[in-house]
């Protein structure tokens, strides 16, 4: 068991911290959270990630990492013990990483693109973004596991996290629907799956006070017109 000093900077409405996090509890890995202000960015922070700026950071025993992706296989591959995030198999770990990407890469960033803006720029950003959605649903209509990543959660199951908790949050703000449950029932069972379980449920940011935050970042970023 690994168990030199591990310390997490994250921000607490970041779905990429908060993946990290809940890899550290499912792996049962004591650490410190350190809460950053991501508007008024630490001289700790960028002296740890002067080149992206950004939480999380991850440091154990000493060593800095940064980036949430990097940050859960090297999670999986330094504490061993259950549950194992990455698949073992070689195709179904590429496919892991893939489908990781294309959501965080093409669903994401739409899915926010059209929560902040308006008009055409928001039609054409919900348009690129249930497309997605529906190849990641396909996707999820061929697992007949109870997560993504088998019998327990694993990497594309918090990869995908954001979809369960965020993404409903996203579709308040904005006004709009991405994942219709009709239309997306593999999608819609998985999240319900998902946010049932223990450590997910008990180390989620409250629903209200993202709601609230979102709204002001969709101000701040997007306008209000």
């Amino acid at each position: 068991m690994v168990s030199q000093e591990v310390k997490l900077l994250g921000f607490w409405a970041s779905p990429f911290s908060n993946r990290v996090e809940w890899a550290l509890k499912l792996k049962g890995v004591d650490y410190e959270y350190i809460e950053e202000d991501i508007f008024n960015k630490s001289s700790r922070l960028l002296e740890l990630n002067p080149v992206h700026k950004k939480v999380p950071v991850l440091v154990h025993d000493g060593k800095v990492m940064a980036e949430s992706f990097i940050l859960l296989e090297y999670i999986d591959e330094t504490w061993k013990q259950e549950p194992l995030l990455l698949p073992q198999d070689p195709y179904e770990r590429s496919k892991a990483r893939f489908w990781a990407r294309v959501a965080e890469e093409k669903l994401l960033e739409y899915s926010f693109a059209a929560m902040i803006s308006h008009g055409e720029n928001k039609e054409k950003a919900l348009k690129s973004a249930i497309e997605v959605a529906e190849k990641i649903e396909e996707e999820m209509k061929g697992n007949n596991k109870k997560f993504l990543g088998g019998e327990s959660i694993g990497y594309l199951d918090l990869a995908l996290g954001w979809i369960a908790h965020w993404l409903p949050i996203w579709e308040e703000v904005g006004s709009m629907q991405i994942v219709d449950p009709s239309q997306f029932p593999a999608t819609t069972a998985w999240s319900k799956t998902f946010l049932d379980h223990p450590v997910i449920k008990q180390n989620l940011p409250p629903r209200d006070k993202m709601l609230v935050y979102f709204h002001e970042l969709k101000k701040i970023l997007g306008g209000s017109g």
